[in-house]
């Protein structure tokens, strides 16, 4: 084989592209975000460094957008359709298998240790979620997730790492909106405004889940997630956000953050530990 550099297709630039520094054609930091989503086997436990919880929400939009009007039930169809999409995966009747599922209580908890020493193909066992605790947010009693009063849900979950037991914030860690609470088995959220501009134009926000102190957020007895070969049921559990009194009319800019101890942020990934929304509700 020829040893000129244009002969090999591009393979070695490929490979290592030095003026990109991309390995395989991605960036270190794509890497890494590669490595939350898709964590190695259930056999292998992730190394504390790889460990960076994302939130993430539905419905989702391109950037991060959600615009619609409420007297068009047109322009809001696609957003609730996602949600219903993901709240089918939390029909009790999905949850009724005896070997898969166990109650867990209704407030938050400590960790569930499932490290029993049973080998794949076993299955562990996952906490049910009901998705009554969502409320105003379950679809029971509105199937339009309020996006028809113009009171838009967001369902919120966060991603899952094997092996991870994230741990409830201690207090200097707590935003405005938290300080002098504590914390047990909770890893707590909060959102607010993210341009100062908008701060007397978002409203109420109300938050419906497990709640702790009077406070709503991720339960740790739904952790540590074993891996899809041994824990191939689990349901993460969900958190319901709704913004009850959104100025009309106006692009609106929301940032929400889950806070615990060993949840860290980072401006460039939008959704590590946080995510941020825009909001253009008309009448």
């Amino acid at each position: 084989m020829s040893g000129n550099k244009d002969s090999d297709g591009g393979w070695r630039k490929f490979v290592w592209n030095s003026e990109k520094g991309e390995f395989l054609g991605r960036t270190g930091s794509s890497w890494r975000k590669y490595s939350i989503f898709f964590p190695p086997s259930s056999n292998q436990a992730i190394t504390p460094s790889a460990w960076r919880p994302c939130l993430s929400h539905t419905p989702r939009s391109e950037k991060s957008e959600i615009s619609f009007k409420m007297s068009e039930a047109g322009t809001y169809e696609k957003y609730i359709n996602t949600v219903k999409e993901l709240l089918k995966l939390y029909d009790l009747e999905n949850q009724n298998n005896l070997d898969h599922y166990e109650d867990c209580g209704d407030t938050p908890g400590p960790y569930k240790d499932r490290s029993d020493g049973q080998d794949p193909p076993g299955q562990k066992k996952s906490c049910r979620f009901q998705k009554t605790l969502l409320e105003s947010c379950s679809g029971k009693d509105d199937d339009t997730f309020g996006f028809k009063q113009g009171n838009p849900c967001l369902i919120v979950k966060l991603n899952r790492i094997v092996n991870y037991r994230p741990r409830a914030p201690s207090n200097d860690t707590l935003p405005e909106g938290l300080k002098g609470k504590s914390f047990t088995n909770l890893i707590p959220i909060h959102c607010k405004n993210k341009r100062e501009e908008d701060a007397t134009k978002i409203g109420e926000i109300k938050y419906y889940g497990f709640s702790e102190g009077g406070v709503v957020g991720f339960p740790l007895q739904y952790y540590p997630y074993y891996g899809k070969q041994l824990h191939g049921k689990y349901l993460q559990p969900l958190v319901a956000i709704q913004f009850t009194n959104l100025t009309l009319g106006e692009e609106l800019r929301i940032e929400c953050k889950v806070y615990g101890d060993n949840i860290y942020y980072n401006e460039k990934d939008r959704y590590q530990g946080r995510f941020d929304v825009k909001f253009t509700v008309n009448s």
